[in-house]
């Protein structure tokens, strides 16, 4: 294992890098299998107006026209349209964790979500624009952002200090600082990006995890990816 900033994390749950519990759940039957089919597609359709057109172009409307349905048969599966944007987000960690399950590293899996968001723009563009509203505790979307941010910088802060038990990256800098960093950078590029989209972020990332490994090295990179 190259060293880095890293460790291996099992990942399950909304957000990259998550400790969860997996569990098989059972299917469930009859209508309320077709409430939760119905609000997929909601979901998926959601998802692909929203990459499209972003939070501020993306209208109800046309979400509801992709399903055939009313505004206000979507408004009954999410209740609002804020409530739809966060389960929009909540569904794009989901495909993030698919796409990146065999990967053990959470620098790894940071560079290459952010690969896979230079593909997505109208998705980072809703990521920013409702991270930034969910600074006022009353809005709708403030409860998931302090989940999701809590839950990602405990998990990265325990593979961090893992790493540096074991050698594999600095040590002086806490596991904590270097974990809020590794955050930081990546939400930081996601803004740099949509005002310039040469901005390179997968790569920007990929190059603090050579950092962290060089730290512990001799100084000269070796040219392997971290395992951040």
């Amino acid at each position: 294992m190259p060293k880095g900033v890293p460790t291996p994390v099992r990942r399950s749950g909304a957000t990259v890098g998550y400790r969860r519990p997996v569990t098989t759940p059972r299917k469930p039957r009859g209508p309320y299998r077709k409430g939760l089919e119905r609000r997929e597609q909601i979901l998926r359709a959601a998802l692909e107006v929203f990459g499209d057109h972003g939070e501020r172009g993306a209208s109800l409307k046309e979400i509801a026209d992709r399903v055939g349905m009313s505004q206000a048969g979507v408004l009954h599966y999410f209740g609002s349209r804020e409530e739809l944007l966060v389960a929009a987000l909540e569904e794009r960690d989901a495909q993030s964790n698919r796409a990146t399950a065999g990967i053990t590293s959470p620098g790894e899996i940071l560079a290459t979500t952010a690969a896979q968001n230079a593909d997505r723009r109208g998705l980072v563009d809703l990521f920013v624009t409702l991270s930034a509203a969910a600074s006022d505790p009353t809005h709708p979307a403030h409860p998931f952002f302090t989940r999701r941010y809590d839950e990602l910088n405990r998990s990265l802060t325990t593979g961090l200090r893992e790493a540096q038990e074991r050698g594999e990256t600095r040590t002086d800098v806490p596991p904590e600082q270097l974990a809020r960093m590794l955050i930081a950078l990546s939400d930081g590029l996601q803004v740099q990006w949509l005002l310039n989209p040469d901005v390179e972020m997968a790569e920007t990332i990929e190059a603090f995890n050579r950092m962290c490994r060089r730290a512990v090295g001799d100084g000269k990179d070796d040219g392997t990816p971290a395992n951040t």
